[in-house]
C-alpha cells in the first residue's frame, strides 16, 4: 500500500514537471511570434522623416567651355592684279584706321589710264565739231528758207549723241582711275597685324597663285567671349546677365563679363543657343582664341517648387518625388531644375505644403504604408 502512494506520487511530479516545461515552450513560442510580427510591422512600415512642399526661387549656374575671339578682324586681299612695291608694317605691327600697310605696283593700269584719257580728248573733239556744225546751222536757219527743219534737228542729234560719247569716255576713265586706289591697301579699323604671307615683288591679286590674304588684321582691345548654352539653360537669360570666366594662361585671375547678345535662336546641331560678351582687354593680358570655362548664372523661376535634392529620386526609369498622403507613399513624376546646396528645384504634379519623403528610395514602394517621424 505503502509502495502504491509512492509510486503516484512520482506520477504527479513528473506530470507537473511536463506541464511546466509544455507552459514554458509554449510562452516563448508567443514571445518569438510576437517579435517577428513586430519585426515584420517595422519592415512593412518604415519610419521616415517628411518635408512640406514650398514655392521658391533659386539661382544656380552652369558651367561651360567658352571661347575668346576677336572682336573684328579681317583678311586683306589684293583686288587687282599687281606686285608688291612696299610693305610696310609686319607680324605685331599696331596699326590705326587709314593706315597705308603696303603699296602694289600694276604699270597695265597706268597705260589704260593714258588710254582712257586719249578717248576722252577724242570724243570731246568729236562733240565740239558736231556742236559747231548744229550752231552754224542755227544760225543759217533764222534766214527763211536756206535750211530744212530735218537737217536742223539731224544737225541737234549728233550733237547730243556725241556728247554723251564724252560722258561715257569719263566715266570708263574713272572706273581706270579707281583701279589705282586699290594698289594702297589700308587699315580698315585700328588692330594689330597677326598674319604676314607675301613679300617684296611677289605677283598678288585675282590671278595670283596663293589663295592666302596679303595680311589678317584683328582688334584685340575689345574681345568677344562667345558661349553655347543648352537649351535646358536657355529660359532664363537676359543681356543683363553677368558671367564670370577664367582662362588656363590665368589660372588664379578671374574675369567679369556682361552678356551683351543673344542670339534668339537654337542652333540646329548643337541645339544651343549663341551667346556674346564684350571683353575688354586694354592690357593685352588675353589673346584671340584662347579657351575659356564660363560660369553662366542661371535665376530660377518663381513657379517652381524647391525641395531637399534628398527628396528627389533617379531610378533607371524615371524621376520621382514620393507624396504621403494618410500614411500611403505615392510616387510622383517629377522634372529636375536648378540646384543651389542642398536644395533643388522641382516641377511636378505638387501643391504648397503637400508632404514628401525627404530622404526618396525606390524601397519604398507605390502604396506601401509609412510611418512619420
Amino acid at each position: 500500500m505503502k509502495k502504491l502512494k509512492n509510486r503516484s506520487i512520482l506520477m504527479l511530479a513528473v506530470l507537473a514537471v511536463a506541464v511546466s516545461f509544455l507552459s514554458a515552450c509554449h510562452s516563448e513560442e508567443k514571445e518569438k511570434e510576437s517579435a517577428e510580427e513586430q519585426q515584420q510591422e517595422a519592415v512593412e512600415t518604415p519610419s521616415v522623416e517628411l518635408v512640406a512642399v514650398k514655392k521658391g526661387k533659386l539661382s544656380g549656374s552652369v558651367t561651360i567651355p567658352g571661347e575668346l575671339i576677336p572682336y573684328q578682324q579681317v583678311d586683306l586681299y589684293a583686288k587687282v592684279n599687281s606686285y608688291v612695291k612696299k610693305l610696310l608694317v609686319d607680324i605685331g605691327s599696331e596699326v590705326h584706321q587709314g593706315q597705308l600697310l603696303v603699296v602694289l605696283e600694276a604699270p597695265e593700269i597706268n597705260s589704260q589710264l593714258a588710254g582712257a584719257q586719249s578717248r576722252i580728248k577724242q570724243q570731246e573733239a568729236i562733240y565740239y565739231a558736231s556742236k559747231a556744225t548744229y550752231d552754224r546751222l542755227v544760225s543759217t536757219s533764222k534766214t527763211p528758207g536756206t535750211v530744212s527743219q530735218n537737217d536742223l534737228e539731224q544737225a541737234e542729234a549728233k550733237k547730243n549723241s556725241d556728247l554723251a560719247n564724252v560722258e561715257a569716255a569719263k566715266s570708263a576713265y574713272k572706273e581706270v582711275a579707281a583701279n589705282l586706289a586699290y594698289l594702297e591697301i589700308r587699315a580698315p579699323f585700328d588692330g594689330v597685324i597677326t598674319s604676314r604671307n607675301v613679300n617684296l615683288g611677289a605677283y598678288v591679286g585675282p590671278g595670283g597663285k596663293s589663295t592666302d590674304p596679303l595680311f589678317t588684321l584683328q582688334d584685340q582691345k575689345r574681345l568677344r567671349l562667345v558661349v553655347s548654352i543648352p537649351e535646358s539653360s536657355t529660359g532664363s537669360l537676359s543681356n543683363k546677365s553677368e558671367v564670370d570666366f577664367t582662362v588656363k594662361a590665368l589660372p588664379n585671375q578671374k574675369f567679369t563679363a556682361q552678356v551683351k547678345r543673344l542670339a534668339g535662336a537654337l542652333d540646329e546641331k548643337l541645339r544651343s543657343e549663341r551667346l556674346e560678351m564684350d571683353v575688354y582687354n586694354k592690357d593685352k593680358k588675353l589673346l584671340p582664341h584662347m579657351f575659356a570655362e564660363v560660369s553662366v548664372p542661371l535665376p530660377g523661376g518663381d513657379s517652381a517648387y524647391v525641395v531637399p535634392k534628398t527628396a528627389v529620386y533617379t531610378s533607371t526609369e524615371k524621376v520621382f518625388v514620393i507624396k504621403v498622403v494618410n500614411h500611403k507613399a505615392i510616387w510622383v513624376d517629377a522634372k529636375k531644375g536648378l540646384t543651389s546646396g542642398d536644395m533643388m528645384e522641382v516641377y511636378g504634379d505638387l501643391k504648397p505644403d503637400d508632404k514628401l519623403v525627404k530622404v526618396a528610395s525606390d524601397e519604398i514602394r507605390d502604396g506601401s504604408t509609412v510611418k512619420d517621424k
